[in-house]
């Protein structure tokens, strides 16, 4: 079975209202509708990579384009784990994760999206929360990074309140123009003294190896 050569496919998250995990081809075609019906308002620019400037039907094929190519270039020294998220069993966004030479650095980086018409419900929070277990737990990471631009509130309230501490800046340019972003570190002894939900992981122990852990001890 497929799963026997990549246990990712058993890999699950969840939380008392979502599961975090790959989608089957069927999901991930739903998951890029979600991704063309919009994932913010029309005007605004959140994301350095903008990919949602994009036509609808084309947000879809990028959606579609970008997991397949998550998945085909994965190695156990430079990964990026595209989780889809669901409610009630159907995809409502995706939260990533990756990292490079985890077995060694013990640190990942997060970045997420969430259709237009879930957003303000307190799932972008929850996802994060369940992410952030699975490589603080699950993975026994020491840090975990992520950044946003500096007028992107709703993400920066979320990795306030999840106990993030300012890392510096950076600067890149988006559309011929300078945009800022703020970085932002959570240690593991932060993470441990924040407020979080209630999350199970399954299915991770055969995954250890994809994720650059040699042996099961190293959690």
């Amino acid at each position: 079975m497929l799963i026997d050569h990549w246990p990712l496919l058993g890999l699950r998250v969840r939380t008392s209202r979502l599961e975090l995990r790959l989608p089957t081809e069927d999901e991930l075609a739903e998951l890029a509708d979600v991704a063309a019906q919009g994932v913010h308002e029309p005007g605004r620019r959140p994301f350095l990579t903008p990919w949602t400037d994009l036509p609808p039907a084309e947000r879809a094929r990028e959606t579609l384009r970008r997991h397949w190519s998550r998945r085909g270039t994965w190695t156990p020294q430079d990964w990026t784990l595209d989780l889809a998220v669901f409610v009630d069993g159907r995809p409502v966004g995706v939260q990533e994760m990756e990292a490079r030479n985890f077995g060694i650095l013990r640190e990942v980086g997060t970045a997420s999206w969430l259709g237009l018409g879930h957003q303000g419900q307190g799932i972008g929070r929850e996802m994060r929360s369940a992410v952030l277990h699975l490589a603080f737990a699950g993975l026994g990471a020491h840090e975990a990074t992520t950044s946003s631009f500096t007028d992107n509130a709703a993400p920066l309230r979320v990795s306030d309140k999840l106990g993030y501490r300012p890392d510096g800046i950076a600067r890149d340019v988006l559309h011929g123009s300078a945009v800022v972003s703020r970085r932002l570190r959570l240690t593991r002894d932060r993470w441990e003294l924040t407020d979080r939900p209630e999350v199970t992981l399954s299915g991770l122990a055969p995954c250890l190896r994809e994720f650059g852990l040699d042996q099961p001890e190293q959690v």
